[in-house]
């Protein structure tokens, strides 16, 4: 073939290809959301981590049986389509899966049998951090194909706080095939996006998953989580278009975004709730007079107009309004008294002060670094010297699970119904994050999971606050609102938990 010819003829077939592989107009064109979060991305394991943002991930691509939606205010079914608890032993519980739900890439639906499995690995994974949010169920059994049986330990009225958003369904074949392995040889789940590939500490990217029921052609077909952990360069990149949704802006540079073209700043309540925790193991925490000395000592009103700009609300209790269970009503409340903290630091026996250091993470949270030092100067105004660490949350997060952080600054996200919180710091023998024991506590926590009736739990959840309240192990400070930066070129509607689910979202 002469070279003229054959040059003529690549040029043809360059052509025919181009034909055949472009896009048909804007409609099939593949989009790209890329989203700015801070958390890290720890590894492939769906059960070893809590964190909500790798609970939102895992929950729309293996797959969770249901979800609160914090813009509704309902409990929302995902993998199931319906629950009910049995009429004459409220600590059956029966779900009922949705048909004919193929996962991805092999087709296999799912069955009963996997949601069984998924139980038992979140109990007994060797690396598991989940186990909490199972621990109330004695027993599970696949009744049939489509529906699963699980009894409770006890009635277990916000059984659904538990589980639902963090029971995460992996399928129990492939984990009969290749065992831990699965998690990376086949990440295949049910969810409405596919996990396309981890970047451990970096980003996460999910792809569509277009059998999806309901799934909409405006819905992204590929989302990348990149992990962005300083303000400013999430920011920048919001501006700048290399991300469309940017997570965590602090308020201070909220009118920066306010200010810019093509993007906006997207404000919500937040359902996390930001504490201190005063580890009683750890002296001098084992003082009761000094951890109510800290309480009166923190001037919330002041620090949630200047650090956080008002962009937050003071909490006088474990909750806020929204929350299940809330009441104005608790006592007794801390309002900022620095005589009296000082008064109650000598009572507590340090009439010339006490040393004490207070960890904190580093851009885990909004103006964490400000608000831990604003708290700092505080305590040490009233004979409480305070030393400030702050750590990187990688470092700070796994020694506060492991109970080995005598007083530290920590959020507690996704707080619907309370009972998964409270228990989680304040029962005893259940983690050791705080170390906190009271055997009369641990009763009214009990009967209040058992209460079914709305109005007597409250009851019994408003005695749950009060009592905290008095002992002090936490002194509650505020919740801050959650503000998102959003491109003109997708639509999404913020979540109070956190949650990005790749369905939220529309490209424009």
């Amino acid at each position: 073939m002469k070279p003229r010819r054959a040059s003529c003829l690549l040029r043809a077939l360059a052509v025919i290809a181009a034909i055949i592989f472009a896009p048909c107009g804007a409609a099939t064109a593949e989009t790209t959301v890329t989203i700015g979060v801070v958390n890290d991305f720890a590894g492939w394991n769906p059960y070893a981590d809590t964190t909500a943002q790798m609970y939102m991930i895992w929950c729309q691509t293996y797959g969770c049986l249901g979800t609160y939606n914090t813009n509704t205010g309902e409990y929302e079914p995902l993998l199931a389509e319906s629950w009910e608890t049995d009429k004459s032993d409220p600590r059956i519980w029966y779900f009922h899966l949705r048909h004919g739900l193929k996962r991805h890439h092999d087709g296999k639906e799912l069955s009963a049998d996997d949601v069984v499995h998924a139980i038992d690995r979140t109990k007994h994974d060797p690396h598991t951090a989940q186990v909490n949010n199972v621990h109330p169920i004695a027993s599970a059994e696949a009744v049939d194909k489509y529906t699963v049986k699980i009894t409770t330990t006890e009635p277990t009225a916000p059984l659904l706080d538990y589980i639902f958003d963090r029971l995460i369904i992996t399928g129990k074949d492939l984990f009969d095939q290749y065992g831990a392995a699965a998690d990376r040889k086949a990440p295949y789940g049910w969810g409405p996006y596919m996990i396309g590939d981890i970047a451990i500490g970096q980003r996460m990217v999910l792809n569509k998953n277009p059998q999806w029921p309901g799934m909409k052609p405006q819905n992204p077909d590929r989302i990348v989580f990149n992990r962005i952990q300083e303000a400013e360069p999430r920011i920048t990149a919001l501006l700048n278009g290399e991300v469309q949704i940017a997570t965590a802006i602090p308020p201070h540079l909220a009118k920066r975004v306010e200010a810019a073209s093509g993007v906006k700043a997207v404000g919500v309540p937040s359902v996390e709730n930001m504490f201190l925790a005063m580890n009683p193991h750890f002296p001098p925490w084992n003082n009761k007079t000094l951890r109510q000395a800290v309480a009166y000592a923190i001037d919330r009103e002041a620090i949630v107009q200047s650090v956080f700009q008002g962009r937050a609300e003071v909490l006088l209790g474990a909750l806020g309004p929204g929350q299940i269970g809330y009441s104005p009503e608790v006592t007794p409340q801390y309002h900022y008294d620095p005589a009296k903290a000082k008064q109650l630091v000598t009572e507590a026996g340090f009439p010339n002060g006490v040393d004490i250091e207070l960890f904190a993470s580093a851009d885990r949270y909004v103006n964490d670094r400000q608000s831990s030092q604003a708290i700092a100067s505080m305590l040490t105004k009233v004979g409480i010297r305070t030393k400030l660490t702050i750590r990187d949350y990688s470092i700070e997060w796994p020694n506060v699970r492991k109970g080995l952080v005598p007083f530290y600054y920590q959020g507690r996200g996704s707080v619907i119904d309370p009972s998964p919180f409270l228990e989680q710091y304040f029962q005893s023998g259940v983690t050791p994050r705080l170390g906190y024991s009271n055997p009369q506590l641990d009763k009214l926590l009990e009967a209040e999971r058992r209460e079914f009736d709305p109005a007597q739990r409250k009851k019994l959840l408003l005695q749950v606050f009060n009592l905290i309240q008095q002992e002090v192990p936490a002194v509650f400070l505020w919740r801050i609102n959650s503000l998102y930066g959003v491109s003109d070129k997708v639509g999404f509607k913020p979540h109070s938990d956190e949650r990005i689910f790749g369905t939220d979202i529309t490209v424009k």
